[in-house]
């Protein structure tokens, strides 16, 4: 039995992984889980601890990195991590040994100024209404948008308070290839942090004009970036 909740698609015996962000589920990878799918992968998509379907506290990134090694098969084909999640695979990585690793505009570096409205910001998204999350990704489908409703209504706000302590990580360089995607412009991976990352051995590619939720906002785009990794 697994610590989490895990959502699957069935499409080969190669594994691929795909770990969401704060406030979201398996429901982010509505398009994502079955294109992989489709392309011969068997996909294992966690809600992590206080989101979904999976059970609630106490929140940190360690716990996070411990239920994902716990619940997911090891030594995946690859595995695709989005904010918080590439901040969790990169705590889970050398456990998990995917073959090939992608980080969706990770959550690595809190932003200097303004955490605390940062959390507020996530906390006040537990009231909106389907037309709230329409206006704040207007580039979104309305699939999408549903399913970020539906993991509103599951989450639980109290994940936020990992950010209180959170200094940021400095991942290391990688022992396996890694892909850091990143939005357009990325409001977590500044240009010279890029430059940094690029330096110790991650490739960095961005999506034009997208934004942190790359695989909703532009999936065409997210799909070109992933060439080669998949």
């Amino acid at each position: 039995m697994t610590r989490l909740y895990v959502h699957e698609w069935d499409g080969g015996d190669r594994v691929a992984l795909l770990v969401h962000g704060i406030t979201a589920d398996s429901g982010s990878w509505w398009r994502v889980g079955p294109e992989l799918a489709d392309r011969g992968y068997h996909v294992y998509a966690p809600h992590l601890r206080g989101h979904g379907r999976s059970r609630r506290g106490p929140y940190s990134v360690a716990a996070w990195a411990d239920d994902l090694v716990e619940s997911v098969p090891p030594e995946p084909e690859v595995a695709i991590g989005h904010s918080l999640g590439g901040l969790v695979l990169a705590g889970a990585v050398d456990q998990l040994r995917p073959r090939r690793v992608v980080y969706e505009d990770p959550a690595w570096f809190p932003p200097i100024t303004g955490r605390e409205e940062a959390a507020l910001r996530f906390r006040a998204q537990k009231d909106w209404e389907l037309a709230d999350v329409q206006a704040f990704y207007p580039r979104w489908e309305l699939a999408a948008c549903e399913a970020k409703l539906a993991a509103l209504d599951r989450w639980d706000p109290a994940t936020t308070a990992f950010v209180d302590d959170f200094d940021g990580i400095e991942p290391k360089p990688p022992t396996t290839p890694a892909l850091l995607m990143l939005a357009d412009p990325s409001t977590l991976i500044v240009p010279e942090k890029a430059a940094e990352l690029r330096r110790a051995g991650f490739e960095v590619r961005v999506v034009q004009g997208a934004g942190h939720v790359i695989h909703n906002d532009d999936m065409v785009g997210f799909l070109a970036a992933l060439d080669g990794w998949v």
